[in-house]
C-alpha cells in the first residue's frame, strides 16, 4: 500500500495596492509579494502583518485583489525555492 504525501504549507503569491506614505504625498502602489502558508487567510493576515510591520500601514490602506497558489518551483524568491527543497532535518549535538 503506498502513500501519497501531501504538503501541509504552501506557496500563496498575493497582489494589491498599498497606500504608501499616506501622511505626506500619498501614493496608492502595486505590490506582489509571496509567502509560505497553511491555508489563504493564513497567507491574507501575513501580508498584513508584514507590511504593517514593515511599513506602518493600516489594514484599511491596503487593498488585495488577488491570491493565489502558486508552485513552489515557479516562485520568484529564492529562499521560498530553497525551502521546498529541504526533506528533513536533524539535530546535531
Amino acid at each position: 500500500m503506498s502513500k501519497t504525501l501531501t504538503r501541509e504549507v504552501k506557496v500563496y503569491r498575493v497582489t494589491g495596492l498599498a497606500l504608501f506614505s499616506h501622511d505626506k504625498f500619498p501614493e496608492w502602489r502595486k505590490f506582489s509579494i509571496e509567502v509560505r502558508a497553511i491555508s489563504r487567510d493564513h497567507a491574507l493576515e501575513k501580508i498584513y502583518s508584514e507590511l504593517g510591520s514593515r511599513h506602518k500601514m493600516k489594514r484599511r490602506n491596503i487593498k488585495i485583489y488577488k491570491i493565489e497558489e502558486i508552485d513552489p518551483d515557479k516562485a520568484e524568491n529564492k529562499l521560498l525555492r530553497d525551502f521546498e527543497k529541504i526533506s528533513g532535518w536533524e539535530i546535531v549535538k
